[in-house]
């Protein structure tokens, strides 16, 4: 028998560095395991370029292909979530320096060498204090970083910058950008991975893989590293049909924005934020105001006191003027049927109403004159 703390979830590190982990996750099901796969790739907020006003461009590419670069860029997010507002959460009008960072882009080339504009040449500036004042003030600036906002690896003498473009000489690009904060379901920028890497079931006991092959299976698709994790099953064994997996291997890699340990950490975090606000919204029960009495009158407007209609259980309208004597309200007879009622569709010639045939006004059925209209 399985004691508690063989069936509790656990994590199992096995690599961890600057922008990567490799750790296995275990006594969990498939699904939880799926959905925060998901969760680390896009629902944890980071800022990114979402605003770019190019004011000179003299290179060979167009501005779209520039300004679309530029959103690509990684920019330092660590505690995004406490750091910066959403910018629709701010009671600004035009971008504040709580909900957007502004980062400037000016490069000339004027030798005669090819040169490389980076990531490294965008500069983090202070917003103007005329949007400032227009926001309420609050905690997020204390909250940041000392490179909140930077791109990724400017300040590491040992990381390669984000190419953008080349120029030649007389070549300038100046742009004005503004980052703002979201998650990559909105956009693919806003994702703090760069790759995250989910395997099960290495030998495929389970057989929720089928491989093509030609001559020899495992020659063809040799097993991962994640095999030696797990014992290799005999040619003999039966196939259990209720079997289920609870092991799961995972690498989630970065693209800077993030530690990998922030990312399982607040991915945890906003996986189970989510679950708890499934959980209270099914705990609520259904609205009761709207079904208590009110008066002898039924929500929909209709007489709560009318007659139902027994087979499909709707209430029917109570009598009106329009009926040819019945408790319809559009009338028991078609508007071609004569009806011994004085008013209504149904009503017969002399009564002049719409489906009488020998009235003199009105709207009647073809086979006399009426009004002038030749019918």
């Amino acid at each position: 028998m399985q004691t508690s703390a063989e069936t509790e979830p656990t994590v199992r590190i096995r690599e961890l560095t600057k922008d990567k982990v490799n750790f296995v996750l275990e006594n969990v099901d498939l699904a939880f395991a799926n959905s925060f796969r998901r969760v680390m790739m896009a629902d944890l907020p980071t800022v990114a370029i979402d605003m770019v006003e190019i004011e000179t461009n003299t290179t060979v590419l167009p501005d779209e292909y520039i300004a679309h670069r530029l959103g690509m860029i990684p920019l330092m997010s660590s505690n995004c979530d406490e750091a910066i507002r959403y910018t629709r959460d701010c009671t600004c009008l035009a971008g504040c320096s709580f909900c957007s960072i502004m980062l400037h882009l000016h490069v000339s080339c004027n030798d005669d060498n090819t040169m490389n504009v980076t990531s490294n040449h965008l500069e983090v500036v202070p917003m103007p204090e005329d949007q400032d004042i227009q926001a309420d003030p609050g905690e997020e600036l204390s909250k940041r970083g000392e490179f909140f906002g930077h791109p990724v690896g400017k300040n590491d003498p040992n990381a390669e910058p984000v190419l953008i473009c080349k120029i030649r000489k007389g070549q300038e690009l100046k742009a004005k950008c503004t980052a703002k904060k979201g998650i990559a379901k909105e956009h693919a920028k806003w994702s703090p991975c760069s790759a995250v890497a989910f395997e099960y079931d290495p030998y495929n006991k389970l057989r929720h893989t089928s491989y093509w092959y030609e001559t020899d299976i495992k020659q063809e698709w040799p097993l991962s590293e994640n095999a030696k994790e797990e014992e290799a099953p005999r040619d003999d064994e039966p196939f259990d049909y209720l079997a289920k997996p609870n092991k799961f291997y995972l690498d989630v890699e970065t693209d800077g924005s993030l530690g990998p340990q922030e990312v399982v950490m607040k991915g945890l975090a906003e996986l189970q934020h989510k679950l708890a606000n499934l959980m209270y919204s099914l705990k609520q029960g259904p609205d009761i105001d709207n079904q208590q009495n009110t008066g002898g009158v039924d929500p929909n407007g209709w007489n709560a006191a009318a007659p139902t209609n027994p087979t499909a259980n709707v209430p029917v309208p109570p009598a009106s003027t329009w009926s040819g004597g019945a408790s319809s309200q559009w009338g028991s007879t078609s508007p071609g049927q004569r009806s011994t009622s004085n008013a209504g569709w149904g009503a017969s010639p002399q009564a002049g109403g719409w489906g009488s045939s020998g009235a003199t006004s009105g709207w009647s059925s073809p086979g006399q004159q009426s009004n002038g209209w030749n019918v």
